[in-house]
């Protein structure tokens, strides 16, 4: 029996030790820009011709901020909860969006509906003290009572209702179905080891997502893609130049550097996991 209880033991430090490891290990070459490829596809298919049913990009027009998370997931392995990766986007007054700023989100419990293991989650940022809030520090939803978060769920009746007044408005799309979902409680935290990687040097949210100090050319579909839909004709053009962009500065890449670029073509996210 002890020599049972004692495997177990070890069993459960190996896998702490495991976690604790990805935990603080630096991003492999290619996560991040694979994270805001999968971003890219989320705008698709939340916001594409005939998925649009809660009338998201109406919001999204008028948002200051967008914060897009491809995968939130329930684990139940040992510990409970959910969390995932997302990425922050800003748009200016001439309604140019930046490269993402990326983050986490976790939480005890998001309270995805019975059933769903996870979904895709889009939060739209409707005003600058919202963005503040995000941008400032760690942010944990709902406990800020000055920030309004609305969530959107599966019902198309009342989804204009519930978003009137909401700071931040959220919207849950789950194997293609929008879902129900509550975000009172959910941590978002900024990655710094993934900014940094992503754009070579040492930059903050708030240089990126307001800024627009630095710009990553792997970027330009999902900003192509939130041009398109947060546009009242729903223009495809090309995004505009961002000051980074307009200086010359593409993230401060030096020569010989390669960066994740190239389109990213519309189609149906893999099944998750």
């Amino acid at each position: 029996m002890r020599r049972l209880i004692k495997r177990r033991l070890a069993a459960l430090g190996l896998v702490l030790a495991a976690l604790s490891g990805c935990a603080s290990s630096p991003p492999s070459a290619g996560e991040e820009q694979a994270l805001v490829d999968r971003a890219t596809l989320s705008i698709q298919e939340i916001l594409g011709e005939g998925n649009d049913k809660l009338n998201a990009q109406s919001l999204l027009r008028r948002a200051r901020a967008a914060m897009i998370c491809p995968r939130i997931f329930r684990a139940g392995f040992f510990f409970g909860g959910e969390g995932g990766g997302c990425v922050l986007v800003g748009r200016d007054a001439a309604g140019s969006w930046s490269s993402p700023a990326f983050y986490t989100i976790g939480s005890g419990s998001f309270g995805l509906q019975a059933g769903i293991q996870d979904a895709q989650v889009l939060m739209l940022i409707m005003n600058q003290r919202a963005l503040n809030a995000v941008l400032d520090s760690q942010l944990k939803l709902g406990a800020d009572a000055s920030i309004a978060v609305a969530t959107v769920g599966g019902s198309v009746s009342g989804a204009t209702t519930t978003a009137v007044g909401g700071d931040i408005v959220a919207f849950a799309r789950a194997r293609g179905l929008f879902a129900g979902l509550t975000l009172e409680g959910s941590l978002l935290s900024a990655r710094s080891e993934w900014n940094r990687a992503y754009y070579r040097q040492e930059v903050g949210p708030r240089e990126i997502v307001v800024a627009m100090r630095v710009y990553n050319p792997g970027a330009d579909p999902l900003r192509a893609a939130l041009m398109r839909f947060g546009s009242p004709g729903g223009s495809a053009a090309a995004p505009a130049m961002t000051p980074a962009q307009a200086n010359g500065n593409p993230a401060g890449i030096t020569p010989g550097q390669t960066l994740g670029s190239g389109p990213v073509q519309q189609s149906t996210l893999p099944p998750l996991r």
